[in-house]
C-alpha cells in the first residue's frame, strides 16, 4: 500500500501501487474534471511533486505512491 496525498486541500488516501490516479481521487472525495478518460483531452491533468504534468485518467499510481497538486481552472 502506498499514499497518495493531494494538495491544495492536503487530503491523503492508501491505494495499492498501479491504481488509476483518478478513479484514487474519486475515491479519496477529490474531484478532477474529466472529459475523454482516455488522455486526449487533458482535461484531467495534475501536476506530481516533481513538477511532472500527467493526465489522471490514464497515470497509474506508482510503488512510492505521489504528492498530487491540483490545478484551478474556474471553466471546469
Amino acid at each position: 500500500m502506498v499514499q497518495v496525498r493531494f494538495l491544495p486541500d492536503d487530503i491523503t488516501i492508501t491505494c495499492d501501487p498501479g491504481d488509476n490516479l483518478h478513479l484514487v481521487a474519486t475515491r479519496a472525495g477529490v474531484f478532477i474534471p474529466t472529459g475523454c478518460l482516455m488522455g486526449s483531452c487533458h482535461a484531467c491533468e495534475v501536476e506530481l511533486s516533481d513538477g511532472t504534468i500527467v493526465c489522471s485518467c490514464i497515470t497509474p499510481v506508482p510503488a512510492q505512491g505521489i504528492i498530487v497538486q491540483l490545478f484551478e481552472d474556474p471553466t471546469w
